[in-house]
C-alpha cells in the first residue's frame, strides 16, 4: 500500500472515529479470519519468560536536580504493556524510567514519574487511566505518554472506536493542561513467533491503525511518535538482544530504543530543546504536509514524529514532521519515594 493510499485510508477511520462511524476495517474479513487464527498458532509459541509482572518504576528521578522550593516536572505514562514495562526485571529497564531520567538530565530538574499504564489494556481502557492521571489526589501532569494500539489489532477492536478512546483521552489530557505524546501502534510483523501470511497482514493493520491515532492525537493537540518497526532491523540482526524472554514484549535494549525515539518529542513538548531544532531541515526530508500524508509517511518509518501546525489547509489540517535525532537513555537509576 502506497503512503497516498495509506492516508486516504487513515483519513477515512479518522472519520469515522470523529462522526460516530464504526465500520471502516483494518484488513478484509476473510484476512481477519486468517489472522486470528494465526495469532492463535503463534500465541502457542510465545511464552511467558516475565511471568506477567511488571517492575514498578513509579517515584522521583534526577534527585541530583533537586532545588528546594521547585517541584518535580510530572511525567505519566498510560497504556498497555508496552507502556508498563512487562518483560524486563528491573525498574530501572522500563520506558517510564528511562524516560523520566532522560527527562531530569535534559530539564536538569528532578521528574516524578507515575505510570498507569495496565499489560493487556486496549484503547477502551484510556479512559479509566486518565481519570487516574488527573488523580485529584496528584498535581496536574507536565507531559504524559501514551502507548497502546497492538492489542486493538489482536483483539478486533474497530479502528473507528479505537481512534474514538485515543482521541477522547488526548483531548481530557490537553484540557487539563498536559502535554500528550502518543507512541502509536508498533508493527506487530516484527514479533518474532509469527510467520507469513500473518506478517504481512499484522504490519498492514499495524501501520493503518498508526497513522489513523496520529491524525486523531495530533487533531486533539498531541504529538506522536510512530514505533511501527523500530525494533526490526535490530530484531532481524539480534533478536534475543531486543525482545525479552517471552519473546514478544521488548527486552531491556527494545525499551531503551524506543525510549531513544521518544525522549526528543517529550523534551520538545515542554519547550526542553533548541528553537533552531523546532524548525523543519530539509535535509532531512522533514516539512509540513497535510496531517494525513503526515500521519502514512510517519508510519512507514518508525520514530518520526508527528505535530500540529497551521490549523486548516485546502486538504484539511497540516501537521509539521519531524525526524529527530535520537539520544542515547542509560538505564535508570532506582527512583526515590514520591512525597
Amino acid at each position: 500500500m502506497t503512503n497516498m493510499s495509506r492516508a486516504r485510508v487513515a483519513r477515512r477511520i479518522a472519520a469515522g472515529a470523529a462522526y460516530g462511524g464504526g465500520g471502516a476495517g483494518l484488513v478484509g474479513a476473510a484476512a481477519v479470519g486468517l489472522l486470528l487464527a494465526e495469532v492463535r498458532l503463534a500465541r502457542r509459541h510465545v511464552g511467558n519468560g516475565s511471568g506477567g509482572r511488571v517492575p514498578v518504576a513509579d517515584g522521583v528521578y534526577g534527585h541530583a536536580y533537586d532545588v528546594p522550593g521547585e517541584p518535580p516536572l510530572q511525567l505519566v505514562v498510560l497504556g498497555d504493556s508496552t507502556a508498563a514495562g512487562q518483560g524486563v526485571h528491573r525498574a530501572g529497564q522500563t520506558p517510564g524510567a528511562l524516560l523520566a531520567a532522560g527527562l531530569a538530565a535534559v530539564a536538569e530538574r528532578p521528574v516524578e514519574l507515575r505510570n498507569v499504564a495496565s499489560p493487556g489494556a486496549q484503547s477502551n481502557d484510556l479512559d479509566r487511566q486518565v481519570a487516574l492521571a488527573l488523580s485529584s489526589a496528584s498535581p496536574v501532569p507536565d507531559v504524559c505518554v501514551i502507548m497502546i494500539g497492538a492489542n486493538d489489532v489482536t483483539h478486533r477492536m474497530p479502528p473507528t472506536r479505537s481512534v474514538r478512546h485515543l482521541s477522547s483521552a488526548v483531548r481530557r489530557l490537553r484540557t487539563a493542561g498536559a502535554e500528550v505524546v502518543v507512541g502509536t501502534c508498533p508493527d506487530l510483523g516484527t514479533i518474532e513467533p509469527v510467520q507469513q501470511p500473518l506478517r504481512w497482514l499484522a504490519r498492514r493493520a499495524s501501520r493503518q491503525l498508526a497513522a489513523a491515532q496520529t491524525i486523531g492525537a495530533v487533531e486533539q493537540g498531541g504529538r506522536t511518535v510512530s514505533l511501527g518497526d523500530l525494533l526490526g532491523p535490530e530484531f532481524e540482526a539480534n533478536p534475543r538482544e531486543l525482545f525479552g524472554p517471552d519473546n514478544y514484549h521488548p527486552s531491556a535494549e527494545g525499551y531503551a530504543t524506543a525510549a531513544m525515539a521518544v525522549l526528543p518529542t517529550v523534551c520538545a513538548a515542554l519547550g526542553l530543546w533548541p528553537a533552531e531544532e523546532e524548525r523543519p531541515d530539509v535535509s532531512r526530508r522533514e516539512g509540513f504536509l497535510p496531517v494525513a500524508r503526515a500521519a502514512a509517511e510517519a508510519a512507514s518509518e518508525a520514530g518520526t514524529e508527528v505535530t500540529a501546525a497551521m490549523p486548516t489547509g485546502p486538504r484539511g489540517p497540516w501537521a509539521l514532521l519531524k525526524r529527530r535525532r535520537r539520544r542515547r537513555v542509560p538505564e535508570a537509576e532506582p527512583a526515590t519515594p514520591s512525597r
